[in-house]
């Protein structure tokens, strides 16, 4: 199974690299589904495993607190700025078969973080890709209410049922939609306006 994995991550890095290396200037400047970032910080971050020592990332976290999130926000913006787009491109061709993987998250969550990054640019983007069911699978049957947790997402009372692969999750009132879609809800993502799953955003205020 690991070889499994190694493979898909591989391909993924392979396909997303080639995605990017035709996104025009306006669509790598354009918002991700990861708020506050461009397409560009996204795979600024991406990247950062094969650009940057483990030390790199041990200083940012004591600058940060040991907050790994606002670190890696730091060094996504910093490395967007100073890295031009093909620098970035150039980096994922050339580490399609990196073995790096997130701490405790083996080589499944490695495909994961690809998986929902590349989904982070292409949705946002509205770009009609597919993540392949295969690597889209081993993706969601990782995902577990810990992972909820993680993310914040809000889906008490609801059961995600994919019209395009033979995978729910939760229980409660059906919600409906591509399995790559109901992903991203899992992990907190807000889809944009014109997806069957697009919620509105809250008013920040209420009339008195």
């Amino acid at each position: 199974m690991t070889e499994e994995i190694r493979a898909a991550v591989a391909a993924e890095r392979r396909d997303q690299a080639e995605l990017l290396a035709n996104l025009t200037e306006e669509q790598w400047n354009a918002p991700s589904l990861c708020e506050g970032w461009r397409v560009k910080e996204v795979v600024a971050h991406t990247a950062l495993p094969f650009r940057s020592s483990g030390w790199r990332v041990l200083l940012e976290m004591l600058k940060s607190g040991g907050r790994f999130n606002h670190a890696a926000d730091r060094m996504a913006r910093k490395d967007a700025t100073t890295l031009s787009t093909n620098d970035l491109v150039k980096t994922l061709k050339v580490n399609v078969g990196h073995p790096w993987t997130p701490p405790g998250g083996g080589p499944a969550g490695a495909l994961s973080h690809d998986v929902i990054h590349g989904l982070d640019i292409t949705v946002a983007l509205g770009l009609d890709r597919r993540v392949p069911h295969d690597r889209l699978k081993l993706v969601l049957d990782g995902m577990t209410p810990r992972s909820v947790r993680y993310f914040g997402a809000d889906l008490d009372g609801k059961r995600l049922e994919a019209t395009d692969l033979d995978w729910t999750f939760g229980e409660g009132e059906p919600v409906r939609g591509l399995a790559q879609e109901l992903l991203l809800l899992i992990c907190g993502r807000r889809l944009p306006e014109g997806s069957p799953l697009y919620v509105p955003a809250p008013s920040p205020w209420s009339p008195s």
